[in-house]
């Protein structure tokens, strides 16, 4: 968790260079951005997520 949208694209950016290497995917999720792209690519599957706490709770409030 990250408290930053740069701050999460920064950390994800990082980790994907390092995902690549043990075959994992690392995604972003944070606001300012369509929540149903980040769903999208959440069901996709992810090893790693890297979020913002704001982004996080609106995850968790939609998922009932």
């Amino acid at each position: 968790m990250t408290p930053t949208r740069e701050l999460a694209l920064q950390t994800t950016k990082e980790c994907k260079k390092f995902a690549k290497l043990f075959d994992i995917r690392c995604v972003a999720v944070y606001g300012g951005t369509g929540i149903s792209e980040q769903i999208a690519e959440l069901k996709r599957g992810a090893e790693i997520i890297v979020c913002t706490p704001g982004r996080m709770i609106d995850m968790l409030a939609a998922n009932g």
